[in-house]
């Protein structure tokens, strides 16, 4: 049997020694190509989550390997080889233009001071197409919307090629269009990929597996169709969840509603 590509192994997170703890011991494991959808309300801890994967927070406690290593034992630059992030915040007074910012994904892979390559460019020119991006190469960063800029760092993160690919909320400031195309591309790549979703449908339909969290602890961890039940999503988010069924695709689909507040001078 194939070792898990990502472990997490009770991992925990604090900003400082004896401060409270921001994420609560946590664990899991990733396969090659499996994709993790990490869902949770605001403040559950799922940014602070991925920050550890990618290496910018270092846990407290614990450990993540990946393909067997601790990170902790990687240099930034072989780390940068194995894993690349997409953030929600991106820049926009970069004074590069978009093909620039793409080529960035390279530089782990360099070394030294030595410049790009034949094959460098031919990596570039794919990322860009594939983010459809063809028409903005020579755009400075500043002028894009937040849309745009989005699909450029996602670019960027391709280029990079790297094994394992963080995603925080990559769906964010997109339009329709592109946030359909921004998960065909999740469920097309063959990378292992974390992500933290806000929409449990979208998270239903891409993913292998999910983390839920809340209050810096993991509720739940396993295939959507188990984790996602009405029963975990209600109490996760303090809503009333219903699992029904499309008319058209017969696909499941969580709807949610607040709850029946409580008639005034109830007993609690």
């Amino acid at each position: 049997m194939s070792a898990p590509l990502l472990s997490v192994d009770a991992v925990t997170w604090a900003p400082r020694k004896r401060a409270p703890l921001v994420l609560h011991e946590t664990s899991f494991s990733l396969m090659r190509g499996q994709v993790m959808g990490v869902v949770g309300p605001n403040g559950a801890g799922k940014t602070t989550l991925l920050r550890m994967i990618y290496g910018y927070h270092r846990p407290s406690s614990g450990d993540i390997l990946v393909d067997g290593v601790s990170v902790k034992r990687m240099a930034p630059r072989a780390l940068a080889r194995q894993v690349a992030a997409v953030l929600q915040e991106q820049p926009s007074d970069f004074a590069l233009t978009v093909r620039d910012i793409v080529a960035l994904g390279r530089v782990p892979h360099r070394l030294g001071l030595s410049t790009s390559g034949s094959r460098d460019h031919q990596i570039i020119e794919s990322a860009l197409h594939r983010m459809d991006l063809q028409g903005f190469t020579d755009r400075g960063l500043a002028t894009l919307s937040g849309g745009e800029r989005q699909r450029v760092m996602v670019a960027r993160a391709l280029a990079q090629e790297p094994r394992i690919l963080v995603l925080d909320e990559p769906t964010n400031h997109l339009d329709i269009r592109h946030q359909l195309e921004v998960l065909r591309l999740i469920r097309d790549l063959d990378l292992t990929i974390v992500t933290s979703l806000h929409d449990l449908n979208l998270t239903a339909d891409v993913c292998d597996r999910v983390l839920v969290l809340k209050n810096g602890r993991p509720c739940g961890f396993g295939p959507p169709q188990t984790v996602l039940s009405d029963r975990l999503v209600s109490e996760t988010f303090d809503v009333t969840a219903r699992q029904e069924q499309l008319s058209l695709s017969h696909k499941p689909h969580l709807t949610y509603q607040l709850p029946n507040p409580q008639p005034e001078g109830s007993l609690k």
